[in-house]
């Protein structure tokens, strides 16, 4: 036995143990997927609009999908699966038992909603702590730097397209300013007679006038010391703390919103144009549902009214939030505006057509068929737990009761030799086990039922590159080639025909894999990754493991304990042989 084979030997038999226990250890393990969890399947199918002047494409559904699942990753769902089958999307949500909230939480389009930004405050709310000994109360910043130290948020304004912009810096109020971001327990001084609760502050309710607005409070108590708004608190006549995240999803910065005057009913359409940088073009309806609205709201954000205080950089600012996010929150440098308005702030040409996206659809570019509508093409099922646990059960027994038939046939057949080709199994098997548990922690890959019988042919393809193997094996010794040698020379003439098994299956799975979609690719992906371990156990498992086999004189002296035939018999007549 070579070194190089002894070596192969050790670090896959190592790997395969040590990436086991680390997976065991970190809590690793396969995700179960729909069927085999229980949950709910919602099948939308968009609505066939006649007055639509375009068809849905497939980048609609596409965005619709990217969408859907960024919501459903927001509100913490485990293994969501969502794709694009055709001109359908498919949302799969394992764990999940209430049906209704599943298509709520799918098939809604999101309100889009203009909110005045009240003041900016630092991604993280401020704590309280109390100090038991002295009863003193200070407030400590989470965040080093406050999000209104921003330079980049300021830059971003909505004006007037007809006008090159106005110059406000003569109107801010330093009064109004000082209010805003002035308040003294940002600095985490210790206010030690000073009446502060180590209770976070409640937002007051809104006191609304005739044209949906409300008086910011800005003079609260402890105001950046506000957490974050729940879902339930996202009400469009409340006042709210929002906050507006990256491209990684990280909360960069948080708002103090007014209430929403404006929703993304008044939006005509938006889109994005390139003049000096890229800008977002956003075109509202006429009258009071959409220009007249907007306009009241820019007035009071230009003039830096106690509805709209104004901000660092000058005017107030209005936020767009989409699904109690912010996407944007330019100052307006404009007063009023002709049913159209300008958004600029330095954004690239993929940001300035994403937001235009948002502002065209609010949130989902399509609207789909109600799916507990009974005459609707899109549907919903829900499969129970109970469901899915008999489903995992009964393939772990198909499996179990496959694995020993298999292992009974070959330790008959091949003695020693079908005890290492099991071994070959386990080694490959556990690979594919970290690997699984990998890509579920990593990737979010969820263990179908398809899954899984894919996972049972893959016993059938390992053990077919052994079978070939042992078979050639045979083949060399009945022409009479000793035992040891045989060994090696019959393993190079069976791994080029195992490749070119295996390499078949592997492009078997590839082409299936990018076919098809939902479960059947999951089939295709364990059958693909099982191929691929099946050469890499076969070349530097298997093989060096038959050479140890070699090295022992007791297993050379009695090849029956091999599955093989004694030089006796192989050298012996046909006639006498059967």
């Amino acid at each position: 036995m070579s070194r190089r084979s002894l070596v192969s030997l050790v670090l896959i038999v190592a790997g395969a143990v040590g990436l086991l226990a680390a997976s065991l250890a970190v809590g690793n393990s396969p995700l179960l997927g729909l069927d085999l969890k229980g949950g709910v399947e919602v099948v939308l199918v968009p609505v066939d609009d006649p007055e639509r002047s375009e068809t849905v494409t497939p980048d609609d559904l596409d965005t619709a999908v990217n969408i859907i699942r960024n919501r459903i990753d927001g509100l913490g769902v485990a293994e969501p699966d969502v794709t694009r089958q055709g001109n359908r999307v498919v949302v799969q949500l394992p764990g999940i038992s209430d049906q209704q909230r599943a298509i709520d939480i799918v098939g809604q389009t999101a309100e889009l909603r203009f909110r005045p930004v009240c003041t900016e405050l630092a991604a993280e709310p401020l704590t309280l702590e109390v100090d038991d000994e002295v009863d003193d109360v200070a407030i400590s910043d989470t965040n080093d730097d406050l999000a209104t130290d921003d330079p980049v948020a300021d830059e971003e304004t909505v004006g007037d397209p007809a006008s090159d912009g106005v110059d406000t810096e003569d109107d801010v109020d330093d009064e109004t300013v000082d209010d805003a971001v002035g308040d003294p327990v940002a600095d985490g001084v210790d206010t030690e007679d000073a009446s502060v609760s180590p209770v976070p502050p409640v937002l007051p309710p809104a006191e609304l006038d005739e044209r949906g607005l409300a008086a910011c409070p800005i003079d609260l108590e402890n105001i950046f010391a506000l957490p974050s708004s729940t879902a339930a608190q996202d009400q469009a006549d409340s006042f709210v703390v929002l906050p507006e995240r990256n491209d990684d999803g990280e909360v960069v910065r948080r708002y103090l919103l007014g209430p929403a005057n404006l929703t993304g009913a008044g939006l005509s359409g938006a889109d994005s144009a390139f003049t000096n940088e890229y800008v977002v073009i956003a075109n509202f309806k006429g009258g009071d549902e959409g220009s007249d609205k907007f306009d009241e709201l820019a007035f009071e954000c230009f003039s830096a009214t106690s509805f709209c205080p104004s901000g660092a950089a000058g005017p107030g600012r209005v936020a767009i939030v989409v699904d109690g996010t912010v996407e944007v929150a330019p100052t307006v440098n404009a007063a009023s505006f002709s049913g159209e308005a300008v958004i600029s702030g330095n954004y690239s040409g993929d940001e300035a057509e994403d937001l235009a996206l948002v502002l065209r659809y609010g949130a989902l570019p399509v609207e789909f068929q109600d799916p507990t509508d009974p005459q609707s093409d899109s549907t919903s099922r829900g499969v129970s737990a109970t469901i899915g646990s008999d489903s995992l059960r009964a393939g772990v027994i198909a499996g179990i009761v496959g694995l020993a038939l298999v292992f009974l046939y070959m330790v008959v057949m091949y003695r020693f030799l079908g005890v290492i080709a099991m071994l070959s199994l386990g080694v490959s098997a556990t690979w594919l086990w970290v690997i699984v548990a990998w890509l579920g922690e990593t990737q979010d890959l969820a263990l179908t039922l398809a899954g899984v019988t894919g996972l049972i042919v893959a016993i059938g393809v390992s053990l077919d590159s052994n079978v070939v193997y042992f078979e050639h094996l045979k083949e060399d010794v009945a022409t009479g080639r000793s035992l040891r040698s045989s060994l090696e020379q019959s393993f190079k003439v069976a791994f080029i025909t195992i490749f070119r098994a295996n390499f078949a299956s592997l492009i078997a799975a590839v082409i299936l894999y990018w076919l098809s979609a939902g479960s059947v690719r999951g089939f295709a992906l364990m059958l693909g990754l099982a191929s691929v371990l099946d050469l890499l156990a076969t070349y530097f498992f298997l093989r060096p493991c038959a050479q140890l086999l070699a090295r022992s004189s007791s297993l050379m002296a009695h090849p029956h304990l091999l599955g093989l035939p004694t030089p006796e018999e192989a050298m012996a007549p046909a006639s006498q042989k059967l």
